[in-house]
């Protein structure tokens, strides 16, 4: 858990360093999102007269249920404490409990930006959930269990291969997760524009440690999808249960190299791409839900014959 909580705005500074360079400009120290979760935390906070109790804990309630879902995907290692508690139905679960109060923390304080982000938000989540269940399900189809210690094992083991299927899911799940951390094409993270923010018109209202919190949150998701995607689909280096500190070392710093990896892909991608309009993100996860679809098809028709 303290991995990463340490981590999570690293990488986001690392995107935000990448994409700048790649911009041809010098950019902000990759520290610097740090800097400004610590500069959020000691600024006062602004609340609407007339915010209810729902918009005060709200920021506190997705922190903590992101912090969970990004400490229960095996980073370094499999087989871990709470190891028994990583299924990817549970963090699904607990990624969509975030969505649900962000989009009512929305609408609360009655405001029109709040109001066409969370409608917007809820437009995104009502198509990324049912693709990201298909997902699930053709991995645990492969792995026989959804529980992610065991899909890691069984995805680094020879048995598996290369399989069409897992290939469609990966796609998939990249599609997911950009379309869930609001970022381009679906999404600007930087935009203050009415008509094309998402995340940004549900957050509006916020200042000062609430706003550190949802900040956070976001870092965090971040780190947990593609924390997610290096666990199952770049399974090498994660220590076994019962291994040496040697075993650990080595996942710690193959998990580093995974993020910076990550990291880099992103911000390249986010920067050879155009965002998209708002009409036409429907069409994009409805990509990602087909490619599910195939996916757990294929691997039904390769298993009948």
């Amino acid at each position: 858990m303290a991995v990463v909580l340490l981590l999570a705005p690293l990488l986001t500074g690392i995107v935000r360093k990448v994409k700048a360079r790649l911009l041809r400009r010098r950019g902000a120290s990759v520290f610097q999102p740090y800097r400004d979760l610590l500069r959020l935390l000691r600024k006062e906070v602004v609340l609407a007269d007339n915010a209810s109790w729902l918009f005060r804990t709200t920021p506190y309630l997705i922190f903590a249920a992101t912090w969970v879902a990004a400490a229960l995907v095996p980073t370094f290692a499999t087989g871990l404490y709470f190891a028994w508690s990583a299924d990817l139905i549970a963090i699904t679960a607990l990624v969509g409990s975030a969505r649900f109060f962000l989009a009512l923390a929305g609408m609360d304080v009655g405001t029109s930006f709040g109001g066409i982000g969370s409608s917007r938000e809820v437009l995104i989540a009502s198509l990324a959930e049912p693709a990201m269940l298909l997902i699930v399900f053709t991995l645990a189809l492969v792995a026989g269990s959804t529980q992610l210690s065991t899909i890691a094992a069984v995805m680094a083991s020879p048995a598996v291969g290369l399989r069409v299927s897992l290939g469609m899911v990966l796609v998939a799940l990249i599609m997911v997760a950009i379309a869930e951390n609001a970022r381009i094409p679906v999404d600007n993270p930087a935009t203050h524009l009415e008509l094309t923010m998402v995340h940004e018109a549900m957050v509006l209202e916020y200042s000062g440690r609430h706003l550190a919190m949802i900040e956070f949150a976001g870092a965090l998701k971040l780190l947990l999808y593609v924390s997610l995607i290096g666990c199952v689909f770049v399974p090498w280096g994660l220590a076994p249960p019962g291994s040496g500190v040697s075993a650990h070392l080595l996942g710690f710093v193959s998990y580093l190299g995974k993020l910076l990896v990550g990291g880099i892909l992103l911000a390249g991608f986010e920067t050879a791409i155009a965002k998209m309009r708002v009409f036409r993100v429907p069409a994009f996860l409805g990509a990602a839900l087909m490619l599910g679809l195939l996916g757990t098809l294929l691997l039904f028709v390769s298993r009948s014959l």
